[in-house]
């Protein structure tokens, strides 16, 4: 796909937007967890676990969904393309792996607002701590590929640069008067 420079910049705008969200509302999640797994107070618990849930289906998935829409057109309208580097498969694959352990999980998240409302004592629940964390540790990771792109491109990237060296070397046919 060939975009102008002007709607490409704008494509990656939404792109980095959308991923810097994601990883923000991840760790305003992981705050609201760890609140709800230490607290004493019971009305803190309570109000962590429904606040975990909005913000779970208000911001996290909505922002992650963006990500893997936003993120495949951004790459088929760069030159990095999406099969071109290792380093775009791996935050293709971890970005996806990511979403789809999310939407599981919000499962879990609502289980856990509802049982938070519904029993006197919410303490006792047991969070999502490890999926937090994890969650935030694999956005880091991705946001690091992007960038830092390590060097390695695949056979289908490294033949794809060497048609576009062919093409920029040959010569130019000179017109006929």
């Amino acid at each position: 796909m060939s975009a102008s420079p002007r709607l490409r910049k704008t494509i990656v705008t939404a792109h980095v937007v959308s991923s810097v969200g994601w990883l923000g509302a991840v760790g305003a999640y992981a705050a609201l967890d760890v609140a709800a797994v230490t607290s004493r107070d019971v009305q803190l618990v309570r109000g962590a676990y429904a606040a975990m849930e909005l913000v779970a289906w208000s911001a996290i998935v909505p922002l992650a969904l963006a990500t893997v829409v936003v993120g495949l057109v951004t790459a088929w309208s760069t030159p990095w393309g999406v099969f071109r580097h290792y380093w775009v498969i791996a935050k293709l694959l971890l970005t996806i792996v990511a979403t789809a352990v999310l939407l599981v999980e919000t499962r879990t998240i609502s289980a856990l607002a509802d049982a938070a409302a519904a029993t006197s004592d919410p303490r006792e629940l047991p969070g999502t701590l490890p999926h937090s964390i994890g969650g935030v540790v694999v956005l880091v990771v991705i946001a690091g590929l992007s960038i830092f792109k390590p060097r390695g491109t695949t056979r289908y990237g490294w033949r794809k640069q060497q048609e576009q060296r062919r093409a920029q070397s040959r010569p130019l046919s000179p017109m006929a008067p």
